[in-house]
This record gives structure tokens, C-alpha cells and sequence, in this order.
């Protein structure tokens, strides 16, 4: 049995850790918070933004862009987003092993690249026998904004229009709850408009001055300035920056989320050694303060 000294050196060493993981615990709740609101403010955007992709590319008439060409698949540029530290269980863990099952299931792609965003997923890839691309984004999620998730959008887009990849994919926590984030795999380039058309406009706001609305099923024609041409040339270039954007943003809220949930079980486990210890520590003493009792007796029987 440890003595006394070992026992107290333990419990102190163990609320210690106790104290700093309850800390973490609370900051990581009200980063989330933050998170969440970036999301959650982000997604009227994303409904209006996608609603108006969808009906110019409904009355474009067979018009295409370079963004989006299909083409054969053989050059590969994957997106590999995870977080900047750890002690969030296993955030990182499942993003590295879900790019790695990605790659394996695909021996089509001859030439695969990895961008990984966040320090982890630097750190991670880089001991690994992946090719990377020419550039890196460390400091991304540390301040997350729109200016460095277009910074990131613009690289990949140069990437696909010189030809330099043919697709590309970004492996992502998505954020569910606090205790729920799950790894989604998304293809970003070529732009899909079978993806873009799957989500619902946005609803309107009733006023007494606005048209009413169109029967269902009816078809609305638009007149567009300058030209219908010119308005999807503008407009698929923001939708990528917008897509790159929010799988960010779901990546932030994910990892505060799982840090929350790794630190409070941390906390309790803390607490639950604590109680062990501090039992252990009882019981000892308890067995020293006997057993010296016991050598005083024994003592003063023999003089007698």
C-alpha cells in the first residue's frame, strides 16, 4: 500500500487537474456559444443564396461555367479540416481516419493532394505519405471569418480552373449537438446543381405591398441585368466561398462541442478518483493510527 505521503501527493496532483479541466469545460461553452451563433446566423444566407442559384440555373438555358465542368477524376484535391489542439476526444481522430478510408476507396484518383486546415490536421499529415498542396492555412480557425475562408475558396478554385485537380472533396465535422458531431464528406468542385437546387428558398415576408405569391408549380420568368451570363459568373464563385465558409464554421462549433463533452467526463472521472483517494487515504491513516495504538498497549502490558 502507498504510504500517506504518496497518497496526499496524488489527490493534490488530481484536483489540480480537476480544477483545470473544469476551466477548459467552461471556456470551450462559451466558444461554442459563439459557434453556434456564427452557424445558426449563417443560415438565411444559406437559404437565399442557394434559392437564387438554383432558379438562374433553372432559366440559364443550358449555360455553363468552368466551375462547373465534370471532369474524369484522376487528379484530387481533398480538404482536410480538423482542429487546432486537442483534448477534444476523438474530433481529430475521425477526421484523419475518415480522409484515409476516402482515399483507399477511390484507386481511380492517381494523383491525390491533401489541404489540410488547422494545426492538428498540419501536424498530422505532414508525418504521413501524402503530397501536399503548394499551400498551407494554419491560422484559420483560430479567428474564423469570411475573408480567410474566401482566402481558401480562391486557392481551390485557381487549383480546379488551371486543371491542376479535376474534383474536390473536404472531409468535415459537422455539428449536431454538444455530444453529436459527425464526419461529412463533400464534394465542393465541380458545383453540382442537382446539390444547389435540393434546398427550399427561403421564405418571404408577408407585406401588404408584396404580389402574391404564384400558384404552386407555376414557373416565374426573371429579367436579369446585365445578363443572365454574367449574374451566374458572379454568382458561383460566391456560393464556393459561402460552402467553404460554413463547413469551417460547423468544424469550430463541432470541436468546441466535443471539447465541452471530453472535459466534463474528464471533470467527473476527476471527482470519482478523488473519492477513491481520498477513501484509500482515510482507510491508511486509520490502519497507522491503529496499529500505533496497538504498539502502546503492547508496550505498556509488557512493563507491567
Amino acid at each position: 500500500m502507498a504510504s500517506l505521503i504518496d497518497i496526499r501527493r496524488r489527490l493534490r496532483s488530481v484536483k489540480s487537474t480537476q480544477q483545470i479541466t473544469r476551466a477548459m469545460k467552461m471556456v470551450a461553452a462559451a466558444k461554442l456559444r459563439r459557434a453556434q451563433e456564427r452557424v445558426v446566423g449563417a443560415r438565411p444566407y444559406a437559404k437565399l443564396i442557394t434559392s437564387m442559384l438554383a432558379s438562374v440555373q433553372e432559366h440559364s438555358r443550358g449555360l455553363t461555367h468552368p466551375l462547373l465542368e465534370v471532369h474524369e477524376e484522376t487528379k484530387v484535391l481533398v480538404i482536410v479540416v480538423a482542429g487546432d489542439r486537442g483534448l477534444c476526444g476523438a474530433f481529430n481522430t475521425n477526421v484523419h481516419r475518415a480522409t484515409a478510408h476516402l482515399v483507399s476507396q477511390h484507386p481511380e484518383w492517381k494523383e491525390v493532394r491533401l489541404l489540410p486546415i488547422g494545426k492538428k490536421a498540419i501536424e498530422y499529415w505532414k508525418r504521413r505519405p501524402y503530397p501536399m498542396a503548394e499551400k498551407s492555412f494554419p491560422d484559420v480557425l483560430a479567428n474564423l471569418s469570411f475573408l480567410k475562408a474566401r482566402e481558401v475558396a480562391s486557392f481551390v478554385a485557381e487549383e480546379f480552373l488551371s486543371g491542376r485537380v479535376e474534383a474536390v472533396y473536404v472531409v468535415v465535422n459537422v455539428f449536431r449537438s454538444v455530444i453529436s458531431q459527425v464526419v461529412h464528406i463533400q464534394k465542393l468542385l465541380p458545383l453540382s446543381p442537382e446539390v444547389s437546387a435540393e434546398a427550399k428558398p427561403a421564405a418571404a415576408v408577408k407585406t401588404g405591398s408584396e404580389p402574391p405569391a404564384p400558384a404552386k408549380g407555376a414557373s416565374v420568368e426573371y429579367l436579369y441585368e446585365p445578363d443572365i451570363a454574367s449574374i451566374l459568373a458572379w454568382l458561383l464563385p460566391r456560393y464556393l466561398e459561402f460552402m467553404v465558409y460554413r463547413a469551417l464554421a460547423e468544424s469550430v462549433a463541432a470541436e468546441m462541442g466535443a471539447r465541452m463533452t471530453a472535459m466534463d467526463a474528464a471533470t467527473k472521472n476527476a471527482g470519482e478518483m478523488i473519492d477513491r483517494l481520498t477513501l484509500t487515504y482515510n482507510r491508511a491513516r486509520q490502519a497507522r493510527i491503529t496499529k500505533e495504538l496497538i504498539e502502546i498497549v503492547s508496550g505498556a502490558a509488557a512493563l507491567e
